[in-house]
């Protein structure tokens, strides 16, 4: 009996016990270490940072100096995230460096894009459509000067008269004027003064697609009309072939006067 009662003693006192380290490990845990309070605070504000917006963190002209060293998409989603991101992605400061970048190599630069009074975020937006475009009209002819000379298929006798074959000087050059009329430049042995004309044909089918595109001198072989990533322009048929002489200078920019109110979004800055 005597035995019995010491044994429940002693898992009592070991119960007793064990209920007491709980009872500390618990207090421990409530009594934070500062340091470790403090690391836990700086956390929490650093989240808070974090989560709240950068243009009212930075300030405007901390996020303009940002957004400039992004590309030019990356900048036209940014003007999707609010009004106030709209406000600061959209400054000519921004976008007057974008254009420039742009604009830099290109052959031609299209008049429309430079439109008095016209932002540069719509300077730019129309550039880069104007740039896609594939079909030549009236004005890009007449803007421009075009060199002009024979391919492999022309008759020797031709070919030997053009300065691309011989290598004797420059390239023949051709004018197209508002009148429908063509001349040739001073001292060309080919052009022999005859009266010349032009016209631009263009057949669209019913879903708004180009199903035929070209340019025709006199009755001569239509010429076929491409676009270069340069934005200069190529004519060309089975005898001869037109390039755009680069004109990135010209003042007013060239090209055919689009409306400048276009509509702003990702996908026209896809070049």
């Amino acid at each position: 009996m005597e035995t019995e009662e010491k044994l429940w003693s002693g898992v009592g006192e070991e119960g007793r016990e064990r209920r007491l380290k709980k009872k500390r490990k618990r207090k421990r845990k409530k009594e934070k270490d500062p340091e470790d309070e403090k690391q836990e605070q700086g956390n929490e504000e650093e989240e808070e940072v974090l989560a709240r917006d950068p243009l009212e963190v930075f300030g405007r002209d901390i996020m303009v100096m940002i957004l400039s060293n992004l590309d030019a998409r990356s900048v036209a989603l940014s003007l999707l995230v609010s009004r106030a991101w709209h406000g600061v992605a959209s400054t000519d400061r921004l976008w007057s460096s974008k254009c420039e970048e742009l604009w830099h190599g290109k052959a031609h630069i299209p008049r429309a894009s430079q439109a008095r009074g016209l932002s540069k975020l719509a300077a730019y937006s129309i550039s880069v459509m104007d740039g896609k475009r594939i079909h030549i009209m009236k004005d890009d002819l007449c803007d421009h000067v075009w060199e002009f000379h024979f391919k492999k298929a022309a008759p020797e006798y031709w070919r030997n008269l053009d300065p691309y074959w011989k290598g004797t000087g420059p390239l023949m050059r051709r004018y197209f004027h508002p009148d429908g009329s063509q001349t040739a430049g001073p001292g060309d042995k080919v052009w022999g003064g005859h009266e010349c004309c032009y016209s631009v044909a263009t057949t669209i089918v019913g879903d708004g697609k180009i199903r035929e595109h070209y340019v025709r001198i006199n009755r001569w072989p239509r010429m076929l009309v491409s676009r270069n990533q340069d934005w200069s322009w190529e004519m060309s048929n089975c005898l001869y072939c037109y390039s755009s002489i680069p004109d990135a200078d010209i003042q007013g920019g060239s090209g055919p006067l689009f409306s400048p109110s276009v509509n702003i979004s990702a996908q026209a800055f896809d070049r």
